[in-house]
């Protein structure tokens, strides 16, 4: 494509162009809004991957908005990371969607958000900078709200509410950082190695320094749901199935984690941050969040709250990673961002299809269920053992990457990490398997004729489910060329 960066725009305007489409077009004849939508993201995922091949390091200025300010779009091997999962996991999430949402209703105005949601995520993969990561990162608040509040019932507007309340107060001390680093620094490229550090900066700025990586570290962290600003996820579970699933395994969750991994190693570099009270700060808010997060799950009775609060888990260990602030840390960081999508996806999707067919979101209603949803439950089983960790399975890669980046930073803070991911190993075992073991065990007294109407769903909903249940083993069987780009990214080479 030689020097042609404006192609960066494509991907990130099809989608929003499409979704509007959708609705300014009156789509509501459902055969044809699903074929055109579906084009549009298919569409979509070829060019983030020709741009993915053929237009790293490319760069294409938006706006000039002052001497040192631009919204500029780059590609890099970190934003070629982020771009990737979401062009896999977006075709597969919307012919899932395209089934469950027939009994949610609105589906011309969830099709319009959900598909210009794919061009905005897009937007902060394909950041430059900053100011251009901000941009888009608020718009992804906006745009992701109107999901959240789909179905329009008081407890839907109260969950979109505190979204709305929590994301913002996330973007305010984002955006503290933001100001900083273009007031006092005069610039805030992402640059391997951090910008500042790069630039010799770092040393000069002292403590305030420190104390900015934190609240912006704290800041990006809301839409990762670091403790103590992890309340609004498990909320927003009150949306569709395939909303939360957008939410909690590619879009909005994992756009605060690659914030925190950009802000970290892009911006205030890891080499001047490493062995400070500031490292320790988010190392141990990381590791709390772990904890927390897992002990929320094993208590809660809700399917889909049980899986929120996991993810709470989950996403501080892609968080605690980054704070190792090492390229084994690094490594293992992005190695954990693509595995716990694609597994959560996949737990989640689970989820839905019961509550779609057998209309139960208890845990103690999931007794006998494999019976009748096999190929569910069998899914959510491969699931459950991906997330704990078990080998051959993507996670346990990135699990032991990170305990042994722990090990090679050897601080107490770090250790107190290790001793986070343990107890998170144990608790994830008991709140996933005591799902499993009812369905698969029912014990003496099982009335085998209960729930006629639970049954696995139709290959809409049934087909991504296996096919992303073939990924999460591919992934754990051949992770060699990831793991390498991983420590390719991590050493600065991409």
């Amino acid at each position: 494509m030689g020097n042609n960066a404006w192609f960066l725009m494509i991907p990130i305007l099809v989608p929003l162009i499409g979704g509007i489409l959708v609705s300014a077009c009156h789509m509501e004849q459902r055969r044809l809004r699903q074929g055109f939508v579906m084009a549009t993201v298919i569409l979509n995922s070829v060019f983030v991957w020709a741009a993915i091949f053929w237009l790293q390091g490319k760069e294409f200025r938006l706006v000039e908005l002052s001497q040192s300010m631009s919204l500029t779009l780059s590609l890099d091997g970190l934003g070629c990371v982020f771009a990737g999962m979401v062009a896999v996991l977006w075709p597969i999430a919307s012919v899932y969607a395209f089934e469950y949402m027939k009994h949610e209703g609105g589906e011309v105005r969830f099709f319009k958000y959900y598909t210009m949601t794919y061009g905005v995520t897009l937007g902060v993969a394909f950041s430059h900078n900053l100011v251009t990561m901000y941009l888009f990162y608020e718009m992804l608040t906006l745009i992701t709200l109107p999901l959240v509040m789909h179905s329009k019932t008081d407890a839907a507007k109260a969950a979109g509410r505190k979204y709305l309340v929590f994301s913002i107060g996330g973007a305010s001390l984002a955006f503290i950082g933001m100001v900083f680093l273009y007031h006092v620094v005069g610039d805030a490229t992402f640059t391997a190695g951090g910008m500042m550090a790069v630039q010799g900066l770092a040393a000069a700025k002292g403590q305030n320094l420190l104390t900015i990586f934190v609240i912006t570290f704290i800041g990006f962290g809301v839409k990762a749901a670091l403790f103590p600003f992890h309340g609004w996820l498990p909320t927003a579970g009150v949306a569709p199935t395939t909303v939360t699933a957008l939410l909690h395994a590619v879009a909005v969750v994992k756009a605060g984690a690659f914030a925190v991994i950009r802000i970290t190693y892009y911006l205030f570099g890891a080499d001047v941050l490493r062995r400070t009270w500031a490292q320790n700060v988010v190392l141990l808010l990381a590791a709390f969040t772990i904890v927390l997060g897992s002990a929320k799950a094993l208590k809660e009775q809700h399917v889909k709250r049980r899986l929120a609060y996991s993810t709470i888990s989950n996403l501080s260990y892609i968080l605690l990673g980054a704070a190792l602030m090492t390229p084994l840390g690094l490594q293992a960081a992005l190695t954990h961002m693509i595995a716990h999508a694609f597994i959560k996806i996949t737990l989640f999707y689970c989820a839905g299809s019961i509550i779609y067919k057998a209309h139960y979101e208890y845990v103690p209603q999931m007794v006998g269920l494999a019976g009748r949803m096999p190929v569910v439950m069998g899914c959510f089983t491969i699931g459950s053992l991906a997330l704990m960790g078990i080998p051959l399975l993507p996670a346990f890669i990135s699990k032991a990457g990170l305990l042994t980046g722990i090990v090679e930073l050897g601080t107490p803070a770090a250790y107190i990490g290790m001793g986070a991911l343990l107890i998170s190993a144990v608790l994830t075992a008991y709140y996933l398997f005591s799902i499993v073991i009812r369905a698969y065990f029912p014990g003496k007294g099982f009335d085998i004729t209960s729930n006629q109407d639970a049954r696995d769903p139709n290959w809409l909903m049934k087909g991504p489910l296996i096919l992303l249940c073939i990924i999460c083993l591919l992934l754990g069987l051949f992770p060699g060329r990831l793991l390498e780009f991983f420590a390719d990214i991590a050493a600065g080479l991409f």
